[in-house]
């Protein structure tokens, strides 16, 4: 069991793959500009406070999404007025892996994926958030990119 790295979206005028350095991320994949000044870039891993410091320094929403082995998701996702939510993706497979999903209340987390969401000014869609949160993949990325097209991300497509 091993961590396969993750994936950041966040809007930004700058150049995302300094700013996420600078924050702690390592190991920086190319990123890819969406619509709407939004970004998203893998990396290998990130500190403790790399997304609090990524969040400080473009004062914008951002979300990061970590995966272990592909096949859970780990979605943590922050505003600049410091809003925090957490989440899980494919909670049957995180189950297999003894993972504690009480620790991930879904109800608690589509109302903060929707208060982040309306923050970042997009449109959600509240039962596609639910589904993303609840919902089982054969990898956890698929997952990922449905949640972030729930939220209303520019761009993102529904796996």
């Amino acid at each position: 069991m091993g961590n396969s790295g993750g994936s950041l979206t966040t809007r930004t005028t700058e150049d995302l793959g300094r700013l996420m350095l600078a924050a702690g991320f390592t190991d920086l994949e190319d990123t890819e500009v969406r619509a709407e000044g939004w970004q998203v870039t893998d990396f290998a891993d990130a500190g403790r406070r790399s997304l609090a410091n990524l969040v400080q320094s473009t004062r914008t929403p951002a979300i990061m999404v970590s995966f272990l082995d592909s096949d859970v998701g780990f979605v943590e996702a922050l505003t600049p007025d410091g809003s925090r939510w957490q989440g899980l993706l494919n909670r049957e497979m995180a189950e297999s892996y003894e993972i504690p999903l009480d620790r991930f209340p879904v109800e608690r987390a589509v109302a903060g994926a929707l208060a982040w969401s309306a923050a970042a000014g997009l449109t959600p869609d509240e039962e596609a958030i639910r589904h993303a949160l609840t919902g089982s993949a054969l990898f956890a990325e698929e997952l990922s990119s449905a949640l972030l097209a729930a939220l209303g991300l520019p761009g993102a497509t529904r796996a």
